[in-house]
């Protein structure tokens, strides 16, 4: 077994394992609570955006094996996913039925576009990366500009927070991927 998770196969089945054990979550509190009711739509729409995220890191990881560059790699899945889910779940701007959150699929398009079309470059996920906080935080002037999820209870304070947080993201990923590339 120590041999599969040097060569990085049993890690890659243990990155999976823990992220198929996070839809248990929902299945076991499910069983002890009434709180929690969720459908076979609602696990789809949380496997998805999980799978995808996984997917992704591990097509960005086969670019690079430095620490810098998996660490930048796992920021931005980790980021895309956190971004799809709560955009869906209980929205960025207002709720999660506001048509103003499907416009935060241009963060998941600059990124993912600008990793296919650079190959997981580690420059060109940097300058990918600095592009996507950019298109983040336009988006979150547009939607505070325009008085979008202006009836949500937490507004203006859920946009304003969700997106620093996620141009955060963006910028630190942005970050491991550069110093990864000065390294190579």
């Amino acid at each position: 077994m120590i041999d599969r998770i040097e060569s990085g196969r049993g890690w890659r089945i243990m990155r999976w394992t823990a992220t198929a054990g996070l839809l248990l979550i929902p299945a076991v509190a499910m069983r002890f609570t009434v709180e929690v009711r969720w459908s076979a739509a609602d696990f789809a729409v949380m496997a998805l955006p999980l799978a995808g995220a996984m997917g992704g890191y591990e097509l960005l990881i086969r670019s690079g094996a430095d620490g810098l560059y998996r660490a930048g790699a796992a920021i931005t899945a980790t980021g895309l996913f956190l971004l799809v889910w709560i955009a869906m779940a209980v929205g960025i701007v207002g709720d999660a039925g506001n048509a103003a959150n499907l416009m935060f699929a241009l963060v998941v398009a600059t990124i993912v576009g600008g990793a296919i079309a650079l190959r997981g470059s580690m420059t060109g996920m940097t300058h990918t990366l600095i592009a996507a906080a950019g298109v983040q935080l336009t988006l979150g002037i547009v939607a505070l500009a325009g008085g979008m999820g202006r009836e949500g209870a937490g507004w203006p304070d859920d946009v304003i927070a969700l997106t620093g947080m996620f141009t955060a993201c963006w910028l630190i990923a942005a970050l491991a991927f550069r110093t990864a590339g000065r390294r190579a």
